[in-house]
């Protein structure tokens, strides 16, 4: 993310050029603003860590970070918040760009952040058993700090065990992490800042390369590469690459120009099930700007030599890998698209959805609910308003088949919750889209989900 005063005049005339025509899959999460993407794999499921952009930000308003899941690469699945700055006694604000790794059954969240050290950017590193947490901060300080620029880690486990640490804005550095993950040894070096390395930046003596910020450490058939957000802004994302994970690096090219109404962007990149996945961020959604980003992914694709081919943002993965499964508990926030839906959590009942207005809708995709077919509905709602509130589901479109319609209890409140079932007036069978559409003539905040299922 972008953290100088002197780039915000010049970023205020970019705000305003949008990406059309983004509505299929991209962004992955309509139901806040996200960025600054960091994909998992573990178990054979996919996580995305992103961090957490506040609705209405005018500037970079980040206090916690969150973490979504997949099977399918359609539906998302949102764990909430898991971290926050606060959770550090000596951090002060600002929950930047972030990444997890997985060693040994133990997971490792490298975060910055503000620090009352010295009133700058700090990493620090969050300790959990699952890939949701909860972490904790072992070290009670942080795990590196220098002057200026200590913010977006990367951290690569190579095939020997060895984990790697890039980080940093202008300057970009480098260590080697211990064993422990939580140390490093040696001495922090400053990685050459070289035309050959990260390509010639016109017009700024002061940062003579077009790298700005946010790396990402990747390797595919023993050739590594770094992939990066590069200036003048607005921000585009370039790559080099090397036959060591510590370089000497070569500039590679663009892999996705500047576009979209955010003129910063952060990659992450990550094998899933046979396939290579590029994340990324831009500010697509109703009220997205530079400081109000939504995280976004499509397929990468690499040339017999190694290289990428510059691609644009697309309308993202719109094919599912994987059915959905309507006969066990699926949680209201695992969303393929949304509209006029809010994502929030408590302790009664953790990550649950608001739908905001009447006509607001939530969808899944894929769902296959086999040849015997689902013959009744269950979920978990509330609301708190008095009668007329109700849940269409409805198949493959937001206006398709009517397979039933749920009527809303009243409970009071997100914090009081009601099971609700309802009889199929016919059989589902076979895979469908499913669509939620909520209604009632409240204008704000119609009803609360918690979960569904359908039953056989």
């Amino acid at each position: 993310m972008m953290r100088f005063w002197s780039k915000i005049v010049i970023a205020a005339t970019i705000m305003c050029c949008g990406l059309p025509g983004l509505r299929a899959q991209n962004p992955i999460i309509q139901t806040m603003y996200t960025a600054d993407p960091a994909p998992m794999v573990y178990n054979n499921r996919l996580y995305v860590y992103t961090t957490h952009d506040e609705d209405a930000s005018t500037w970079f308003t980040m206090n916690d970070w969150k973490v979504y899941s997949t099977n399918d690469m359609v539906n998302w699945t949102d764990h909430g918040v898991i971290l926050s700055y606060s959770d550090f006694e000596w951090g002060k604000g600002d929950a930047w760009a972030a990444q997890c790794v997985e060693k040994n059954g133990k997971f490792y969240l490298y975060v910055p952040m503000i620090s009352k050290i010295n009133n700058r950017g700090a990493i620090g590193v969050a300790v959990g058993d699952s890939p949701m947490g909860p972490f904790h901060d072992p070290l009670g300080k942080p795990l590196v700090q220098s002057e200026w620029g200590d913010i977006d880690p990367t951290v690569f486990i190579d095939d020997d065990g060895q984990a790697h640490m890039y980080w940093g804005n202008p300057q970009l550095k480098y260590v080697k992490l211990n064993e422990d993950m939580i140390s490093y040894s040696g001495e922090i070096v400053e990685v050459p800042m070289t035309e050959a390395s990260f390509g010639k930046r016109d017009g700024d003596p002061k940062r003579p390369t077009k790298y700005e910020e946010g790396p990402w450490l990747y390797k595919r058939n023993s050739l590594y590469y770094l992939f990066w957000p590069g200036g003048p802004l607005p921000e585009f994302i370039g790559y080099s690459t090397s036959k060591s994970p510590q370089g000497p690096w070569k500039y590679g090219g663009t892999v996705m120009p500047a576009e979209g109404k955010s003129f910063t962007n952060h990659p992450g990149v990550i094998d899933f099930r046979g396939k290579t996945y590029f994340f990324y961020h831009n500010g697509a959604l109703p009220g997205g700007s530079g400081f109000t980003r939504s995280v976004c992914v499509d397929e990468l694709k690499f040339n017999k030599d190694g290289s990428i081919t510059p691609f644009k943002m697309t309308e993202g993965i719109t094919k599912s890998i994987a059915p959905l499964s309507p006969y066990q508990m699926v949680q209201a926030e695992t969303i393929s698209w949304s509209e006029g839906v809010k994502a929030a959590q408590n302790q009664k009942v953790g990550v649950f959805i608001t739908a905001t207005k009447n006509g607001a809708h939530s969808s899944v995709k894929n769902v296959d609910f086999g040849t015997t077919g689902a013959s009744s509905f269950s979920a978990r709602v509330g609301t708190t308003h008095n009668g007329g509130v109700t849940m269409e589901i409805r198949l493959d479109k937001p206006d398709g088949p009517l397979a039933g319609t749920l009527k809303i209890p009243m409970t009071g409140g997100s914090d009081r919750w009601a099971i609700t079932d309802l009889k199929l007036e016919n059989k589902i069978n076979g895979v469908h889209d499913l669509f939620f559409i909520f209604k009632g003539k409240a204008p704000v905040n119609i009803m609360y989900i918690d979960y569904w299922r359908f039953i056989q």
